[in-house]
């Protein structure tokens, strides 16, 4: 990371996350996403706990365009293979874990203090705290084709 490799994965995270709770419709997904702007929410469970990760993505490919009504699919039903980062740990592990994982958001728990959701990781975060090698090795391996 450009010139402070102690930075951790709470310094470049954004904060504020809101999650999408595991029995509410994608309709209702999709429409937190609007009015927040994102292309992705975090889904709790009932212990308010994260349980995965739905996508702007997950939702079209995965239930429009087979002709499912989104208001009939929970959420939770879209959970995945989840993958996180503590946000202690090094900013450098983060960007392993994407690259690695070819992944573009990265939920961000605080184990410390209750195992909480306090951030997530995305592509503009990362822009603004790589050096240009770094940012092009990331779309290298997150974007090639597999």
């Amino acid at each position: 990371m450009t010139g402070d490799n102690r930075l951790t994965a709470r310094d470049i995270m954004t904060g504020g996350v809101q999650c999408i709770g595991a029995h509410r419709s994608l309709r209702e997904a999709a429409r937190m996403m609007r009015d927040l702007d994102v292309g992705a929410l975090p889904i709790c469970g009932d212990n308010n706990r994260l349980t995965g990760l739905v996508t702007d993505r997950d939702i079209v490919v995965r239930c429009c365009a087979e002709g499912i009504d989104p208001a009939t699919v929970q959420a939770g039903s879209m959970s995945g293979e989840l993958r996180w980062t503590d946000a202690s740990a090094p900013a450098e592990d983060a960007l392993h874990l994407m690259e690695k994982h070819r992944i573009k958001r990265l939920p961000v728990i605080d184990v410390a203090h209750g195992h909480r959701l306090v951030g997530m990781i995305a592509e503009a975060d990362l822009a603004g705290n790589l050096s240009d090698d770094q940012i092009a090795e990331f779309v290298s391996k997150v974007y090639a084709n597999a």
